[in-house]
């Protein structure tokens, strides 16, 4: 199996999550003094390509223009685009990866992977799909921080033309990379639960922000609605793109929180607290379950 500390890798994308990706493998893989590995990197701008080589994050940068020689030196690259960039940037280039090498993606929807991959990528390049459950609120590789996937889940989905050795090399660079938890799943599993436990919740913090009736009203904040509104400074383009590509997935779950909340609303206007205290013992009961089946993958 290929070694970690000798492959080089190059990041397509250098934003908050690229440039957490570089960062994290810097600092946990290719810091070591027998590692040969090299980071390239690549971007539409060149401010943050000048930072990260500055900093010593990358050893050599390239601009989109020039990706395709990027490509042919890179054992792995992750490929850290919205979506749909992801995808023309796949058939855009495939001609230019690597033979043998791998390629992954971060990208928060993969319905949209499940039918196109076979007729993209050739059969010499390996495309494992993944998503890291990390990041900040915040944009832009001068955030980007190795830090945020210590302790945090990894989501990966196994395809039948992926190499068994490719995937485990994959496991080892996400857990040397400071993921406590590795999921493998489906596309379609994915798309469900992400649609639940992300967008959800990004549609209920911004509609929250939405519906206070003046800005000030948070000077009567005692950290409830600072905890539950933080991902309502949200990438309005990109979350608009995630909410789209899923949206049958993300509109099935809105319709069942638009129910519950309407259960909230007749119990409290009709006065019916057996009701009220029972649906919030309830609510208890089952959040303590939630958190008790996360812990107990961990």
């Amino acid at each position: 199996m290929k070694n970690l500390k000798d492959l080089t890798y190059g990041i397509v994308g250098m934003g908050i999550m690229g440039g957490s990706i570089a960062k994290s493998i810097r600092a946990n893989i290719l810091s070591r003094a027998e590692a040969t590995g090299k980071i390239y990197a690549c971007n539409r701008s060149t401010a943050c390509l000048e930072s990260a080589l500055n900093e010593g994050v990358v050893d050599k940068t390239f601009t989109s223009d020039c990706v395709q020689e990027m490509l042919c030196e890179c054992d792995f690259v992750f490929v850290c685009l919205y979506p749909h960039a992801t995808m023309n940037f796949l058939r855009d280039n495939r001609d230019f990866f690597k033979a043998d090498s791998i390629v992954t993606d971060i990208s928060g929807v993969k319905g949209i992977f499940q039918n196109s991959l076979p007729e993209i990528m050739r059969d010499d390049v390996d495309f494992i799909i993944g998503h890291p459950m990390a990041g900040g609120e915040k944009e832009g590789y001068a955030n980007s921080n190795e830090k945020f996937f210590i302790g945090r889940n990894y989501i990966l989905i196994p395809r039948p033309e992926n190499k068994p050795e490719n995937l485990e090399l994959m496991r080892s660079l996400v857990a040397a990379m400071g993921f406590s938890r590795i999921t493998e799943t489906s596309c379609e599993t994915h798309d469900y639960k992400i649609g639940f436990t992300s967008q959800l919740c990004h549609v209920i913090a911004a509609a929250l922000v939405e519906s206070a009736s003046d800005e000030s009203i948070t000077a009567f904040g005692g950290g409830s609605f600072e905890d539950l509104t933080r991902i309502a400074m949200i990438n309005a383009p990109l979350w608009t793109e995630l909410f789209l590509a899923n949206k049958e997935k993300l509109v099935e779950h809105i319709c069942n929180f638009e129910a519950q909340i309407e259960r909230f609303k007749n119990f409290i206007q009709n006065d019916d607290a057996e009701n009220l205290k029972a649906i919030l013992e309830d609510t208890r009961e089952k959040r303590l379950k939630m958190g008790a089946v996360r812990q107990a993958k961990n």
